[in-house]
């Protein structure tokens, strides 16, 4: 895993808030502020953080679902560095590809499920008629679980799983190489997030897949990542190795993340990390670090002083100005203080 795929450098994506008779933009909501990462091939980067941290918003700029504002994304395609662009994009889209959150409203009502999965093989005109693409088609659906008996079925015969199953089908049809998953079970129920999970990592075997991984729980972060990047208001706040994030988070608030993790055990007597205040909005985020209105660790300087994401450890990156001198506590401790 150790040559790159993906290098996404100062990542910005800005939405205009308009205003006046004419509808100018009076100010400007910043989703994504200067994200920089890589992402090695074969490995699983997990994109965490709360609601409304810009993870989505990340991973759909990367593909160009939505134009970023600024900022360099580099895709190694065959050993050959290529922007990400307008003008690349399409010869791009092949080896990037994304799972949708919701199974329910990505999947077109009116279409068979053998014309949603080859749709894209029409789309890359990979095939030589419609028949070679269908027989493409039974076999994706047989390596995600489904099979033949499924192709002539609308997505509203299928349960969520299933319908998720079919998603990933049609994500896999082209041979992609990166797979940005967006949350790809925070709508399922929790047997069939474990199934589908299992069956993302046999994929990722099976087709020599590298992922995105976003998401907002960090028990299914944990289990399938191997390294984590962790948001806030637009901002990769930490970056680490999974192991070495959940037992040594080296930024206030991935501890108070970790704190947020529900404990097994219901004579625990735990006391979680609540952050002060409300999430500020990113059209008018806080001067200095983001986080120091919320943080119980925040000094002066914190205040005026926006922190670079620097490497403090090999491998572990962290935007924090007391980084170095904080001893946090990670899920085991956390865990063991509950009594669990």
């Amino acid at each position: 895993m150790s040559e790159l795929l993906l290098k996404v450098e100062n990542l910005q994506k800005y939405f205009p808030i308009l205003g006046g008779v004419i509808r100018k933009p009076i100010g400007w909501v910043k989703a994504v502020d200067g994200v920089s990462f890589e992402v090695k091939k074969g490995e699983t980067l997990g994109l965490v953080g709360e609601s409304g941290c810009g993870k989505t918003t990340t991973g759909r700029a990367i593909l160009h679902l939505i134009e970023p504002t600024g900022g360099r994304i580099q895709f190694n395609q065959n050993g050959t560095w290529v922007d990400v662009n307008r003008k690349t994009i399409n010869q791009l889209r092949k080896d990037m590809q994304i799972i949708f959150q919701d199974p329910y409203s990505s999947l077109n009502p009116r279409m068979r499920i053998r014309d949603i999965v080859a749709e894209p093989l029409e789309a890359q005109k990979i095939g030589k008629n419609k028949a070679e693409r269908y027989e493409r088609v039974e076999e994706l659906l047989t390596a995600v679980g489904l099979g033949s008996t499924h192709m002539n079925r609308y997505p509203h015969e299928f349960s969520g799983g299933q319908r998720q199953r079919i998603g990933i089908a049609r994500a896999l049809a082209v041979n992609p190489k990166l797979v940005v998953c967006d949350e790809p079970v925070s709508a399922l129920d929790v047997s069939v997030q474990a199934q589908v999970l299992n069956l993302l990592e046999d994929l990722q075997e099976k087709f020599d897949l590298t992922y995105l991984f976003i998401a907002h729980d960090l028990s299914v972060v944990q289990h399938i990542s191997d390294r984590v990047a962790v948001m806030y208001l637009g901002k990769i706040v930490e970056l680490a190795d999974v192991d070495a994030l959940f037992a040594r988070p080296k930024h206030p608030y991935t501890e108070a993340l970790f704190s947020a993790i529900p404990v097994p055990n219901p004579d625990a007597q735990f006391k979680q990390i609540v952050l002060e205040g409300d999430v500020p909005s990113p059209s008018n985020p806080p001067s200095g670090c983001h986080f120091h209105p919320r943080c119980r660790y925040a000094a002066e300087a914190c205040k005026n002083e926006v922190p670079a994401l620097v490497e403090i450890e090999p491998g572990h990156q962290v935007a924090c100005l007391r980084a170095e001198e904080l001893s946090l506590a990670g899920l085991a401790q956390l865990a063991e203080a509950s009594g669990s």
